[in-house]
């Protein structure tokens, strides 16, 4: 990256795409009106208007699922900024790279007094050395940062760069934003397909709900059902099925989807609504999610959720999770997903869990008294007479000493955990 990184001249554009590229890299929007979906950043007097008009004056951090239009922002925002624009990949750089390219920036601002704009796309695959390396020139002002992630940036990007950057997150695209996209690609003569192939309304919005809000997997499926219908084709609904073969989805086991699907799960359980488990159990299941840790969720959720009030629903999930041993998959996800719909429609309670977290308070903030002397037993003679076991009522014998002899530490008589 040394020498010519800066040099004076018009240079190679950086936002070239080749003829041959995929059709979701030739159809990138180059203009903001040709930029479907985001209003709620790109709109007027949005999060974003000033830096795509090019004011950009603080480093960004874009989050948003994949083909919501990341990349693209940035380009855009590089057209409109007269800084120098260096896009930068973490899945194909390192630190040699990084502090090349700081060093150079730092060099650029002294000689000509210009910032450089630097895109990192998916930047949470930088660690922590990486990612600092940053740091000073970003605090110096030689360059603003503009970094694309799909994952939660308070997990992904180290505080301090997340201290110095404005964190903007983008929205999976909407269906008829997609339908749109793929509209103007069948029609771009230049960059698209050209009218080459036909596709209705219809066509189109099955593309593009199968894409899930993703506008790159959106093309390439729609690219794809081209080149099996032909020059003068149609997307017919077998040639789609064809097409898009079983859906992927979005999925990521220790991210944090992982973590808004399982949240999803357990309350839907919680609130008695066994559609809305059946389909976020589903989701986990078809993704290929752990069985063992759903599983083990359902199990939580019985003794959590439901608890004394249907005292089976522990045991059916037990079974849910033996069954699952026993068959494996396909056929012991069914059990699991029996198990759910269980807790969902049974009654639920959850005065034990709220009776162990009250007991756990008292335990830590209480001072740990002796047992009382009539609940312990006298196993020795000297412990007979020290008093152990002195004023003990066996209750079974004498019914009021469920009422009248005490069993709570002194300090804590009187306590009620559970209702």
């Amino acid at each position: 990256m040394s020498g010519g990184l800066f040099d004076d001249g018009p240079g190679p554009d950086p936002f070239a795409v080749p003829a041959d590229a995929p059709l979701a890299e030739r159809m990138r929007p180059a203009t903001l009106d040709a930029f479907l979906g985001q209003r709620h950043l790109v709109g007027e007097g949005r999060i974003l208007a000033g830096a795509l008009a090019g004011d950009l004056r603080q480093s960004l951090i874009l989050w948003g699922p994949p083909g919501s239009g990341k990349t693209t922002l940035a380009q855009l925002i590089a057209r409109k900024s007269e800084m120098r624009f260096v896009p930068y990949s973490a899945v194909l750089s390192g630190i040699k790279e990084i502090r090349a390219v700081m060093a150079e920036s730092a060099r650029e601002r002294e000689r000509t007094g210009k910032r450089t704009l630097v895109f990192v796309d998916e930047i949470h695959r930088f660690n922590r050395a990486q990612q600092d390396a940053f740091l000073p020139h970003v605090e110096r002002g030689d360059i603003l940062l503009i970094g694309a992630t799909t994952e939660n940036p308070s997990f992904e990007v180290v505080g301090p760069l997340l201290s110095r950057a404005r964190v903007v997150r983008l929205e999976p695209l909407a269906v008829e934003h997609l339908v749109g996209i793929l509209r103007r690609a069948l029609d771009d003569s230049e960059r698209g397909l050209g009218g080459k192939v036909r596709a209705s309304e219809d066509a189109l919005a099955r593309i593009a709900a199968s894409a899930d809000g993703d506008a790159r997997r959106a093309l390439t499926l729609l690219e794809t059902a081209a080149s099996l219908a032909g020059d003068g084709g149609e997307l017919t609904c077998d040639l789609l099925a064809d097409a898009l073969q079983r859906k992927t989805l979005h999925y990521d086991k220790g991210g944090e989807e992982h973590y808004n699907l399982i949240s999803a799960l357990h309350k839907s359980v919680r609130n008695s609504d066994a559609d809305a488990s059946v389909y976020w159990l589903t989701r986990m299941l078809e993704a290929g999610e752990d069985r063992r840790y759903l599983a083990r969720r359902l199990i939580r959720m019985a003794v959590e959720d439901i608890g004394l009030a249907d005292p089976r629903a522990m045991s059916i999930t037990l079974d849910a999770a033996a069954v699952y041993d026993r068959l494996g998959t396909p056929e012991g996800d069914l059990a699991l997903v029996q198990a759910a719909v269980f807790l969902a429609r049974a009654p639920k309670s959850n005065a034990v869990y709220r009776a162990f977290g009250e007991a756990k308070r008292d335990v830590e903030e209480s001072a740990a008294e002796p047992v009382p002397l009539h609940l312990r037993n006298a196993t020795t003679s000297l412990m007979k007479r020290e008093g152990y076991g002195e004023g003990y009522r066996y209750v079974h014998d004498d019914p009021a000493a469920a009422d009248e002899m005490k069993c709570m530490p002194p300090s804590l008589e009187g306590r009620r955990y559970f209702e």
